[in-house]
């Protein structure tokens, strides 16, 4: 309460002393006005006067001219007038003047020269007058003057009555002030503080359910976000706290984000860390006037960022935001997360001619189609193998400042094959690992890429090399062997060429099981399907980027053949199929867009009906929470990659089945069927099994899909993505020099 009768009173007290002051300057300006005004309008009388009066000036008394000084002293705000001889002395006088007239007249008269007449401002008998005197002027002599009393006491009453009228304004306006100011101070400030504090009251008691519903008010906005922040930090701290409390007593080894955290700085100790990717874990995007600082959705950096947090580390990538150059210092770096900033982003800035060669040249539409084995013709250009080339070489040198000795650097896919060698002859002395996303080929696919030899030998630049499974840790270095010469120990995997020893392993990559809070209600399959303007009582889901090594044109043909075999489910089962674009300014994706929508067509034309169709293709980017619900609603999840490093949608669908309900149907050729055992696994070229396949989901016992699923998120809640980044990071450590 203190605080807001300061703040009427500094209110009070400033609009007082604008308003005085404003009344002030309106008050001089006012009886400027009326005295000018005053002053003009006698001297217009006066010089009536001199022309009436001066014939009749002779010295002795004029019946004509006492009647012309009685009429016009008549007038208004005239007290009275006087005429005098050359001699000053008087000859008329109005009528109640005589024994008004001021003892100092006689020194004006005298004063008087000239044919300009002369104004005082003085009091008669405590009245205010003006006194105005003017010469007569008769054939150029002097005849005599008039001298013309006027009352001003209305000057100073209208100043008067301004200021009474201010006062009373000023009054007005101070009780409006005082009243608005105490119901906004109310309204604004003590209300939102009030609610505020009760908010912050229900979190210290630990009612989850106000966790995130903090007051929007204007000002207090910058206040409740960062409130906010540290309350969701400390709610999932304890959450944390209580789960390993809970892992403990069960005996339980799930790693979770905290328990990252502490094993980072166990095995780093003061080691510096480095992470290098084509993606950057947070970008600055200019939206309208405003930058945002926004954090791509990517299971990597799910796993990544808690360990650079964990040891104030260094992560290097490509700034690909259209507003990330405003945002950085002058070594081109900056603090992230933007809210709690704990490591240092480091941008790297590509040419438009260095990214189309380096990534969409090279990397995606000649590594990435040689590696996946997907049937579609690699190419291969030399401009692109120079442009990756100079990437590759650009990375290399952004770290020659960072790198200090014993530092550990974290590479991450195909996208910098190269660059562990360049890294190495520079420092030989860091310990570099490079992990590999995607698969790797036999040693025969692999053979035909012109560059086969640099490739590797860049790649064994690494002190250890991860794939996401054993087959494709096989496969490399079977390659190796074939192609370049070195030694290789099949026991321990690891090969040596040159005098360096490279470490080859499995590390099969997954979600953060833990970050998903059971149970969140949202969206049911029946909201889902109405608002797709579908009706259905069974739906499945896909989730993939359009990328021709998904499966997603089979997918559909295995639907549009679950369909022909089973006509009993035509307006009973629909298939969604989220498509996210990627790429598409490349010729083989271009096409295949082209493909996949020609596919929907055909098939809905072939069995839809007017409220139904089996096929609904949503192209367009989908967040973590939009996929959500569908995961948690359909009937089944379709994995079919043709060819894959892991597919983590066959995970997150399993992480998001708290309600253990519905089936997977994946492909052999993705690494998580190596895992997830208890799926549908499925030969996506095999149109008929995979048919079968969506009959057994569907109409499978409800007791089956609750063990197998459970099955499952047992596997995927073990081998999440903090066991994977913890056991990378173990493995770097151990590694002596060699």
């Amino acid at each position: 309460m203190r605080i807001t009768t300061r703040l009427i009173v500094a209110l009070v007290i400033a609009v007082t002393a604008v308003s005085g002051a404003a009344t002030y300057l309106t008050v001089q300006q006012e009886r400027n006005r009326l005295t000018t005004e005053l002053e003009h309008r006698v001297w217009l009388l006066a010089e009536g006067l001199q022309e009436s009066t001066g014939p009749l000036i002779s010295g002795a008394p004029s019946k004509r001219l006492n009647k012309i000084i009685d009429k016009v002293s008549a007038g208004k705000r005239v007290e009275g007038i006087a005429v005098f001889d050359n001699s000053d002395r008087l000859v008329s006088i109005s009528k109640g003047l005589a024994e008004k007239l001021p003892s100092g007249l006689d020194s004006i008269l005298q004063e008087l020269t000239g044919e300009a007449g002369k104004g005082v401002f003085d009091k008669i008998a405590s009245q205010p007058m003006y006194i105005f005197a003017m010469p007569v002027i008769v054939e150029d002599l002097r005849a005599g003057t008039v001298v013309i009393f006027s009352d001003i006491s209305y000057i100073e009453e209208h100043i008067a009555g301004i200021w009474r009228r201010n006062f009373l304004r000023i009054l007005a306006n101070a009780l409006i002030i005082s009243v608005i100011t105490l119901l906004i101070v109310r309204w604004s400030i003590i209300g939102p503080i009030a609610q505020m504090s009760e908010w912050i009251r229900s979190i210290h008691k630990g009612k989850a359910d106000d966790l995130f519903k903090f007051p929007k008010q204007g000002i207090f906005e910058p206040i409740s976000r960062e409130i906010s922040n540290i309350v969701k930090s400390l709610t999932v701290a304890r959450t944390q706290a209580e789960e390993e409390a809970r892992l403990r007593r069960q005996g339980d080894s799930t790693w979770t984000a905290e328990r990252l955290k502490i094993h980072v700085k166990e095995r780093l100790q003061d080691k510096k860390l480095i992470v290098v990717s084509n993606r950057e874990p947070y970008m600055h995007v200019r939206n309208g006037r405003l930058v945002e600082c926004i954090s791509p959705a990517s299971g990597l950096v799910t796993a990544l960022d808690p360990i650079l947090k964990a040891c104030s580390g260094l992560w290097v990538a490509h700034g690909a935001g259209n507003a990330d150059r405003e945002a950085v210092d002058r070594q081109d770096k900056v603090r992230v997360p933007p809210e709690n900033p704990q490591y240092v982003l480091k941008r790297i800035w590509l040419s438009q001619e260095e990214e189309d060669g380096y990534y969409y040249g090279l990397s995606n539409e000649g590594l990435w189609p040689l590696c996946h084995i997907a049937h579609t013709r690699p190419v291969f250009r030399m401009e692109d193998w120079a442009r990756y080339q100079e990437v590759n070489l650009r990375f290399a040198k952004s770290l020659d400042e960072e790198i200090e000795d014993g530092t550990y650097i974290f590479i991450q896919d195909y996208h910098f094959s190269i660059l562990p060698r360049l890294i190495k002859q520079r420092h030989p002395e860091a310990k570099i690992a490079l992990f590999w996303h995607i698969p790797w080929p036999n040693p025969e696919a692999f053979g035909i890429c012109p560059w086969k030899r640099e490739i590797l030998h860049g790649m064994l630049g690494a002190d250890l090399i991860g794939f996401h499974t054993q087959y494709h840790c096989n496969n490399f270095l079977e390659t190796v062997d074939r192609t370049l010469e070195c030694r290789t120990n099949w026991e321990s995997f690891s090969t040596t060429r040159m005098g360096h020893t490279t470490i080859v392993k499995p590390f099969p990559i997954s979600v953060d099981f833990s970050g998903r809070p059971p149970g969140v209600p949202g969206q049911g399959k029946d909201d889902l399907l109405k608002e797709l303007g579908v009706k259905a009582a069974m739906f499945g889901i896909g989730v993939d980027r359009l990328d021709y090594t998904k499966g997603i044109v089979e997918r559909f043909r295995a639907v549009e053949r679950f369909l022909e075999k089973n006509p009993e489910y035509r307006d009973v089962f629909t298939f969604v199929q989220i498509g996210a674009p990627s790429r598409e300014h490349i010729k083989r994706y271009h096409d295949f867009v082209g493909e996949v929508l020609s596919e929907v067509d055909r098939i809905n034309w072939k069995f839809q009906s007017i409220d139904w169709k089996p096929i609904v293709f949503l192209k367009r980017h989908f967040s973590h929470a939009e996929i959500e619900p569908f995961y948690r609603s359909a009937d089944l999840c379709m994995v079919t990659s043709l060819h894959d490093g892991m597919n983590l949608v066959a995970k997150e669908y399993i992480a998001s089945r708290d309600d253990e309900k519905g089936a997977l149907i994946l492909s052999t050729f993705a690494g998580a069927s190596r895992e997830l055992r208890d799926a549908l696994l499925v030969n996506p070229y095999d149109i008929e099994q995979m048919a079968d396949s969506i009959k057994t989901a569907l109409e499978m016992d409800a007791s089956e899909q609750t063990e197998r699923m459970r099955n499952m998120r047992d596997v995927v809640r073990e081998n999440n993505i903090y066991r994977w980044a913890a056991e990378i990071l173990t493995e770097l450590t151990n590694i002596r020099g060699n």
